[in-house]
């Protein structure tokens, strides 16, 4: 009778249950190495000094500039600006000398750029009724430079960049400032950012007013006007109009703010 060992020199298969269970494990340290990834850049962002920000400002602000104009309708916008900065905390964050740069395009949009730079486009300035409405706005985007979501938004879309490069290979990371002007003009903010820096401007338009008189108007327009062509730049980089409307006037109702009187828009756009 043949001997037949016990121990086999053939090692057992793999079962397609097994190999399934080893590529989840991967994929799921993968994807939780990823977002630790997103987690440290947001957290870092907090620790980047305002000169480099300035810096970075640098790099992006002259493919602005080239489009913008320098008409009596910037320089108007400029000094509503200048009033706003003197109501902002004295700390290097929020208090800044910032800058708007008027764009006569028909986009309705409005940026915050690193760099202490403001971007307003014509084609939301025909959108605009009061001039409360217009310090709204104004005051919204000094939100994000006060939370830094300009820094992070530009942080995680060049992180992602970086990993579909590892990934795939083939993407370019970053080749010029017209790739960064063209990322932040076509980045999102987060529901909670936009919330933030909406109770950022609002907390400051009735600082500069003493109520917050046309808060909400801008909004709800939008809402009436979101299947239009010309609002979709602003959609598709803002939450949706109704929900911004139903925060701001709960934190109205908050912080027991009134309504005051508007006053009417000074400034002369084209038609």
């Amino acid at each position: 009778m043949p001997y037949s060992s016990p121990i086999s020199n053939e090692n057992p298969e793999v079962n397609n249950r097994q190999l399934l269970i080893i590529i989840a494990l991967f994929t799921g340290l993968g994807i939780s190495l990823i977002l630790g990834l997103f987690i440290l850049v947001n957290n870092l962002v907090n620790f980047i000094p305002i000169s480099v920000e300035q810096k970075i400002g640098a790099l992006i602000t002259e493919q602005f500039k080239q489009k913008s104009s320098s008409s009596s309708t910037a320089i108007q916008i400029n000094k509503i600006v200048d009033n706003l900065e003197t109501l902002l905390p004295n700390d290097s964050i929020s208090k800044r000398d910032y800058q708007v740069l008027y764009i006569p395009e028909d986009t309705v949009n409005a940026l915050a750029i690193p760099g202490d730079t403001i971007i307003i486009y014509e084609g939301l300035l025909k959108e605009v009724k009061s001039q409360n409405e217009l310090v709204m706005i104004l005051s919204h985007e000094i939100g994000h430079f006060a939370n830094r979501d300009h820094l992070r938004s530009l942080g995680n879309i060049l992180l992602l960049k970086i990993v579909i490069n590892s990934v795939f290979g083939g993407v370019e990371i970053l080749q010029s400032g017209t790739d960064i002007a063209n990322i932040l003009a076509h980045a999102q903010y987060s529901q909670s950012q936009e919330s933030k820096a909406d109770e950022f401007g609002l907390n400051l338009l009735n600082k500069y007013y003493g109520h917050v008189a046309g808060a909400t108007d801008f909004f709800d327009r939008l809402k009436e006007e979101n299947k239009k062509q010309k609002i979709t730049d602003f959609l598709a980089t803002h939450p949706h109009p109704e929900k911004r409307v139903k925060h701001l006037e709960n934190l109205i109702k908050k912080n027991n703010y009134t309504l005051g009187k508007k006053q009417d828009l000074f400034l002369k756009i084209p038609d």
